[in-house]
């Protein structure tokens, strides 16, 4: 069974990171806005054709593509 990765998170909806790769060149400038394992993200909008994507981190709005969030591994924020 595969995680859910934050490209699959539905608009409105929180997650927490549970993992993301390191060694990839465009996920560093991502983790270096704060988007590291523990942190909660919450998908806020979509581009009409699916990407990109807009997440909330830390009070802050970000876009990415569908491949670059597809590597970032989440896990249900109820209950965290």
């Amino acid at each position: 069974m595969s995680a859910a990765t934050l490209a699959e998170l539905p608009v409105g909806s929180d997650a927490i990171v549970q993992a993301m790769p390191t060694g990839r060149s465009c996920l560093t400038r991502l983790r270096e806005m704060g988007i590291v394992p523990g942190t909660r993200v919450r998908v806020t909008r979509r581009a009409p054709l699916g990407e990109p994507i807009e997440i909330c981190v830390r009070g802050s709005h970000l876009s990415m593509r569908n491949h670059e969030a597809a590597f970032i591994a989440i896990r249900s924020a109820v209950g965290a």
